[in-house]
């Protein structure tokens, strides 16, 4: 059974940093792709970050360059998502989600997900 657990989030002051944590089994963890996806309160979901975990490439959306670091322990199966510099526009639940081969930001394409973990940033 594919289980990805989400832990890590909290409240934080602007400027502060979170560091969130994916812990995932169920499947061979060097085959697939772990992306970050976040949703605010009324908004759809929407990607943030990916990085496949065989070669160690990332990509980040445009809201996470150059402030938020996606990074990998293999032999914890466990992904992390470093964020840094947190705005009050980065307030959402943040979810893990799991996908074969190809990375993407698109939530669609993504087959299993994590419960989530809340960040909020007062201003």
């Amino acid at each position: 059974e594919v289980q990805l657990v989400e832990s890590g989030g909290g409240l934080v002051q602007t400027g502060g940093s979170l560091r969130l944590s994916c812990a995932a089994s169920g499947f061979i963890f060097e085959d697939y792709v772990i992306g970050w996806f976040r949703q605010a309160p009324g908004k759809e979901r929407k990607g943030v970050s990916y990085i496949m975990i065989k070669d160690g490439s990332t990509h980040y959306t445009d809201s996470a360059k150059g402030r938020f670091t996606i990074s990998s322990d293999n032999a914890k199966n466990t992904v992390y998502l470093q964020m840094n510099n947190l705005k009050p526009e980065d307030t959402a639940v943040y979810y893990c989600a799991v996908k074969y081969y190809r990375g993407s930001t698109e939530a669609a394409d993504y087959d299993y997900w994590g419960q989530g973990t809340r960040v909020t940033v007062s201003s």
